[in-house]
C-alpha cells in the first residue's frame, strides 16, 4: 500500500474520532510548546548574555589622550612599572618609563623592587624614581589621532571595532527645552561596541561621518527630556554651541550592568564635532575586542603602538592613558585602593576573571530556567507518548474485525503495521503541529512578560517537528505490531 494513502486513511480514522484525538495529542501539544519555548528562551539567554557583556564594557579598552594619573590616584591601572625600556620583537619600544601591562606578578615585584633601593642602570631610572614607582602623567595631549585609531585596527590582532571620540559637556536647545548634556563625537562603529539599538530613525553612516553632516542622534533619555516621552524626534532640530543639528536617530543601550543610558547623551560624527570645538586631533579611542580575555594582552600592545607612532623614548612618559575593563570592574567593587592596585598588579588574567564572573551568573540563571523547561517538556511528552499508545491500543480492539477483513482480501502484515504507524504519527503530528504555534505565542507572552529575549530560529522548529515524530513512532510502534499480528480467521470471528 503507497504510504500517501496510509496517511490518507489516517486522516480520515482520526476525523471521526475528533474529541478522542484531539484530547489524546493535547499532551504532545504541551510537550512540543514547551520545547519550542525551552529553545527560544536559552538561545535568547545565550544572545543576552553577548549583549550583557558588550554593554558592560567587558570587551572594551579605552585610550584617552593626555595622562593626568598620580601614584596617589593610579591604583587602578593596569599598567605597572617594572624599569628597563625592553624592545619587543616587533621594534616597539617598551611602556613609559619601561612599564609593561601587569601579565604576573614579576612584572610589579620588579618594579617594587627597584623603588626600595635595589640597583638601578641608566635605563631605570627617571626624575622621582626613589618616590614613586611609576612615571608622573604629561598631562594634557594633542597628540591622539584618527590615524593612531585606525593603526590599532590594522596592527594589533584581536580588535574588532574602534570608534574614534571627541566629547564635550555642552547646553543643548530645541523647542525652549534646555538641557545640559554630553557631546558624543564617535563614529559609526560604536553601536556595535556599545550595543546600542535604533528605537527610531537610524544611526549616522560612515559617508555623514566623512562629509562632517551637522546629524545628530539621541540617547532615549535625552529625547525624552528634550521633546517629550516617547515623542518623535526624527527631523527636528537641536541647537548647541551656536550650531544646529539634524536629529536622523534615537537609540537606547542595551540593558547590561550598568543599566539603560546612564547620561543624556547626544551622538555626533567626530568630525562635526572637530569642526564645533575647532580642533583636529581626538578625546579617546573606544576599542573593542573580539576575546573580552585577552584585554590586557591587547591593551599592552595598544601602548607600544602609541609610543611607537608618538615617537616617546624610554624615558619618556605617556602622552595617553590606557583604560582596560578590568580596571573599572575592580574600583566598582568598592575595594580599598591600595588594595585595589596591588590586586591590578598582581592577578595574572584579572579581566578573564571579571569576564567569567559575570558571564557565569548570567548563564547560572538561563541554565536553570532551560532545566526547568526541559523537565516540564520530557514529563509533557511521556504523558503524550503514553497516551497515543492507549487510545491506539483501543483502536486495535475496536477494528479487530476490520483488520481481519483486511488481512482476508490480501493485506499483509506489513500493510498493516504501516497503517496503524501512520495513524499514530498522523497523531502526533497534528499535536507537534499545534505544539509549534502554540509554543511560538507562548515564546513571546514569556518575553513580554519577563523582559527577556526570545530566539525562535528554524532548527528548533525542525526539531520539534522531529520529536513529535519521534514519539509517535515510539509510542505507536507496540499497538501497530499487535494489530499486524492478528490472525485473520480469530479477526474476523470477533465479537
Amino acid at each position: 500500500m503507497p504510504i500517501t494513502t496510509c496517511f490518507r486513511l489516517a486522516l480520515r480514522t482520526l476525523h471521526r474520532n475528533r474529541l478522542r484525538s484531539a484530547l489524546t495529542l493535547l499532551g504532545v501539544t504541551i510537550g512540543v510548546a514547551v520545547v519550542i519555548t525551552m529553545v527560544a528562551l536559552g538561545t535568547g539567554a545565550r544572545m543576552s548574555i553577548e549583549q550583557h557583556v558588550k554593554a558592560a564594557g567587558t570587551n572594551q579598552v579605552t585610550v584617552v589622550a593626555g595622562n593626568y594619573m598620580r601614584i596617589a590616584d593610579d591604583f587602578g591601572s593596569d599598567v605597572i612599572e617594572s624599569g628597563g625600556g625592553e624592545t619587543t620583537d616587533d621594534g616597539l619600544g617598551g611602556l613609559a618609563g619601561g612599564s609593561s601591562l601587569s601579565g604576573s606578578p614579576q612584572s610589579a615585584a620588579a618594579g617594587n623592587g627597584a623603588g626600595r633601593g635595589a640597583p638601578a642602570t641608566k635605563n631605570d631610572w627617571w626624575p622621582g624614581r626613589g618616590i614613586s614607582p611609576r612615571l608622573p602623567g604629561r598631562g594634557a595631549a594633542k597628540s591622539l589621532t584618527v590615524e593612531d585609531a585606525d593603526a590599532i585596527a590594522r596592527q594589533i590582532r584581536g580588535v574588532s571595532y574602534r570608534a574614534p571620540g571627541v566629547s564635550e559637556t555642552a547646553v543643548i536647545r530645541s523647542s525652549g527645552t534646555t538641557l545640559f548634556g554630553r557631546l558624543q563625537g564617535t563614529d559609526t562603529d560604536l553601536t556595535s561596541i556599545r550595543v546600542l539599538t535604533p528605537e527610531s530613525g537610524h544611526f549616522f553612516t560612515r559617508e555623514q561621518v566623512e562629509r562632517r553632516e551637522r546629524v545628530a542622534v539621541l540617547s532615549s533619555t535625552a529625547r525624552d527630556k528634550l521633546f517629550g516621552a516617547g515623542a518623535d524626534a526624527i527631523g527636528r532640530t537641536i541647537e548647541t554651541r551656536g550650531h544646529t543639528l539634524s536629529v536622523v536617530g534615537v537609540v537606547r543601550r542595551a540593558g547590561g550592568f550598568g543599566g539603560a543610558d546612564a547620561f543624556d547623551e547626544v551622538f555626533i560624527p567626530y568630525t562635526t564635532l572637530q569642526d564645533v570645538l575647532r580642533i583636529t586631533h581626538l578625546h579617546s579611542v573606544l576599542v573593542a575586542v573580539e576575546v573580552a580575555g585577552e584585554s590586557s594582552r591587547i591593551s599592552q600592545d595598544i601602548v607600544r603602538v602609541l609610543r611607537a607612532r608618538h615617537k616617546l623614548g624610554p624615558d619618556d612618559p605617556d602622552d595617553f592613558t590606557v583604560k582596560p575593563q578590568a580596571r573599572d570592574a575592580v574600583m566598582g567593587k568598592g575595594i580599598n585602593p591600595m588594595l585595589a592596585r596591588a590586586v591590578m598588579g598582581s592577578v595574572v588574567g584579572l579581566d578573564k576573571i571579571t569576564l567569567e564572573e559575570m558571564a557565569r551568573t548570567l548563564e547560572r540563571s538561563s541554565r536553570t530556567m532551560t532545566l526547568l523547561l526541559a523537565s516540564v517538556a520530557a514529563v509533557s511528552l511521556l504523558v503524550g507518548g503514553i497516551g497515543i499508545m492507549n487510545i491506539m491500543l483501543v483502536s486495535v480492539t475496536e477494528r479487530t474485525r476490520e483488520i481481519g477483513l483486511r488481512r482476508a482480501v490480501g493485506a499483509r502484515s506489513r500493510d498493516v503495521l504501516i497503517q496503524f504507524l501512520a495513524e499514530a504519527v498522523t497523531l502526533s503530528m497534528a499535536g507537534g503541529v499545534v505544539g509549534i504555534l502554540l509554543g511560538i505565542a507562548a515564546s513571546g507572552s514569556v518575553g513580554r512578560l519577563l523582559r527577556w529575549t526570545t530566539v525562535i530560529s528554524p532548527a528548533s522548529v525542525v526539531i520539534a517537528a522531529g520529536i513529535a515524530a519521534a514519539v509517535g513512532i515510539f509510542f505507536g510502534f507496540y499497538p501497530a505490531r499487535q494489530a499486524s499480528q492478528l490472525d485473520p480467521i480469530d479477526a474476523l470471528r470477533y465479537e
